[in-house]
């Protein structure tokens, strides 16, 4: 569902609905400011995890991370690509997903949230998920090879002749959190999109100095 997401101090963007939970912070940076990091990785737009637990700062290759530690921030780079932080009610567990197209269409998302559940001992339907700025079906055209590893998640598509598409990414991890069994209630999407406004970065809008914006989540208690 279209969430609250409201730019708090430094630009920083936090969604209203994880704000309730007393024992996390997170955040989704904009082109004023990002929130603060620990630990995020050397992204290859793939769907490899990591548990954060250990790690220094840009140790490992993949794009996303896990963690039940408290106070580490762990957190993923975008310009483009969807930022999703998860969380766990129950355990206490988060994650911090990057996922460009490719790792969409290889189900990082779903990979993390099953993975968070795996190691801490959690369930889908007791996990919360924000998606934060990035660029959306109106700016965000792809050719027929791209668009026909998406169809698997649009079902509604005219598969007879599947050409340039407009790709909403953001529909597309969505639908795949919910088919694991997290509630669509849980599931909570800022509706901002990098390309439409300026005080977001945005690798198709500014390809030769895009910058990146940070989203970080840490477990507090």
């Amino acid at each position: 569902m279209t969430s609250q997401f409201e730019p708090g101090a430094h630009g920083v963007y936090r969604c209203s609905e994880l704000s309730q939970f007393d024992w996390l912070e997170h955040g989704f940076g904009s082109r004023l400011g990002n929130p603060p990091v620990d630990v995020t990785l050397r992204q290859i737009h793939s769907n490899h995890i990591w548990t954060a637990d250990g790690l220094a700062d840009r140790q490992e290759e993949g794009d996303a991370l896990i963690s039940r530690q408290i106070g580490l921030r762990i957190g993923i780079r975008t310009a483009d690509c969807v930022p999703i932080l998860l969380l766990d009610s129950k355990t206490h567990a988060v994650a911090a997903v990057h996922a460009g197209w490719r790792g969409t269409a290889a189900q990082i998302l779903p990979l993390a949230a099953s993975r968070l559940c795996a190691d801490f001992g959690g369930e889908p339907t007791n996990l919360y998920a924000a998606i934060g700025p990035c660029i959306r079906q109106c700016c965000y055209q792809v050719g027929p090879e791209v668009a026909r590893q998406f169809v698997p998640f649009f079902p509604e598509w005219n598969t007879a002749d599947i050409g340039a598409r407009h790709l909403d990414l953001a529909v597309a991890n969505t639908r795949q959190l919910i088919k694991l069994g997290v509630p669509a209630e849980h599931i909570f999407d800022s509706g901002l999109c990098t390309a439409c406004s300026a005080d977001l970065f945005s690798y198709r809008r500014e390809p030769d100095n895009p910058g990146r914006m940070v989203a970080a989540i840490a477990r507090l208690a």
